[in-house]
């Protein structure tokens, strides 16, 4: 069995968090979104909101993790279609493992881009590096 934090993130490309058995009875999700942080707490509702966010297969365009004392920081860039759009988002999660599960999610989301806002970010990076 892999360990929780490669767990997580196989489930968050294949689309399958409610099924990775990563986390920890009382784990919490302290979450900042663009405009809003909130936090949930237990396995059930920390994979239902993650499950919310990571509903459709996709691919880690670019993925880091670091080790820390106790877990890993992972920051990656996701791709992914949904209804047929190609979809991306940016995202940084700290993460604490104890028992062999993880215990603490502090997640840093830059929002969820739909092809048109990829396109106008795109636009955006090229006038800069003129």
């Amino acid at each position: 069995m892999t360990d929780p934090i490669t767990r997580f993130i196989e489930a968050i490309a294949g689309a399958t968090i409610p099924d990775c058995g990563a986390f920890a009875a009382d784990v919490e999700l302290d979450a900042t979104v663009p405009n809003w942080r909130f936090t949930v707490r237990g396995a059930d509702d920390v994979q239902d909101t993650l499950a919310e966010w990571f509903a459709d297969p996709g691919h880690f365009e670019t993925i880091t993790r670091v080790p820390v004392a106790g877990g890993e920081v992972v920051h990656f860039v996701l791709t992914w279609e949904e209804h047929g759009e190609p979809h991306m988002c940016h995202q940084a999660h700290i993460l604490e493992v104890d028992g062999g599960l993880i215990v603490s999610d502090t997640a840093f989301c830059g929002g969820r881009w739909n092809s048109a806002l990829m396109a106008e970010m795109e636009e955006a990076a090229s006038a800069v590096a003129v």
